[in-house]
């Protein structure tokens, strides 16, 4: 890489086989690539090593930490976040390259995420341009929050805290396919659930029906889902069945604990 400030990329892997080449190819002209994986079981691994020899392995718990155990592994001040089944545009690295060379302006910022699903790219839903966290940002004025999952982010060391968007864009293929969106929701909302239960968050029933469908409705009326055709309508459905299944798994930590408490009450009985 020709800039004059080097660049440290990182990924969290685990089982991303389908994904990982594609990725690490979007990002070979970074001048560092940093990947920890969650003991993968299938090729992850191989292939990464084809790209660095930066690879380590954790056990999971929690993308926060994972996170920062990455930034800890890099070298360089300046570090980009790339998720598995995202790809750096030509646009981005451009702009990413001009910006090293003339000094960031910030401490960091924000990439506009551009997610395909069912053929198309979504526009609308709430699905872009996607601003979750910043991608690009220096190491000692940015930290993770270490969430078990939607890790957060705050600003340290004293730093402005000046936050800007870039304009070059990341491409998300997040899910290929429904059942692959099945699989990852079951872990997410499994994770969710323990976070909300573990924060003394409280189960109400209504929760299982109001929740679902104001995520419906906020993702297909209010930030114009049926604009996107098929793929809205089918979005905003699978995002209304994760958090009812976030939900139920609420209730069930709730459930196995009145069920355990009636088993001791009844023991002590007996």
């Amino acid at each position: 890489m020709s800039s004059q400030i080097p660049i440290s990329v990182y990924f969290l892997t685990y089982n991303e086989e389908a994904n990982i080449r594609d990725a690490l190819e979007s990002v070979v002209w970074a001048d560092e690539i940093v990947v920890v994986d969650s003991f993968s079981s299938d090729k992850t691994e191989q292939v990464c090593r084809e790209f660095t020899d930066l690879f380590f392995q954790y056990p999971f718990e929690g993308f926060g930490r994972l996170r920062n155990q990455a930034i800890a592994h890099a070298k360089h001040d300046w570090i980009l976040s790339v998720d598995a089944d995202e790809r750096v545009s030509v646009e981005l690295r451009e702009e990413l390259i001009l910006l090293m060379e003339c000094g960031p302006s910030a401490d960091a910022f924000y990439v506009p995420r551009k997610s395909h699903f069912l053929g198309e790219w979504i526009q609308y839903g709430g699905w872009y341009p996607d601003y979750r966290q910043p991608q690009f940002f220096h190491r000692a004025r940015m930290r993770y929050q270490e969430d078990l999952v939607h890790e957060s982010f705050e600003i340290i060391n004293g730093a402005q805290g000046k936050l800007k968007y870039l304009q070059g864009h990341v491409l998300q293929y997040p899910f290929r396919t429904i059942s692959q969106y099945l699989k990852k929701m079951h872990r997410y909302s499994s994770l969710r659930a323990e976070v909300m239960f573990n924060e003394g968050r409280k189960f109400k029933t209504h929760q299982l029906v109001s929740h679902p469908l104001f995520t419906f409705f906020k993702m297909y009326i209010m930030r114009q889902g049926f604009r996107d055709g098929i793929p809205g309508l089918v979005l905003a459905i699978l995002y209304a069945t994760y958090v009812f299944t976030k939900y139920t798994k609420l209730w069930e930590y709730y459930d196995q604990i009145r069920t355990q408490s009636n088993f001791k009450d009844f023991d002590r009985t007996a």
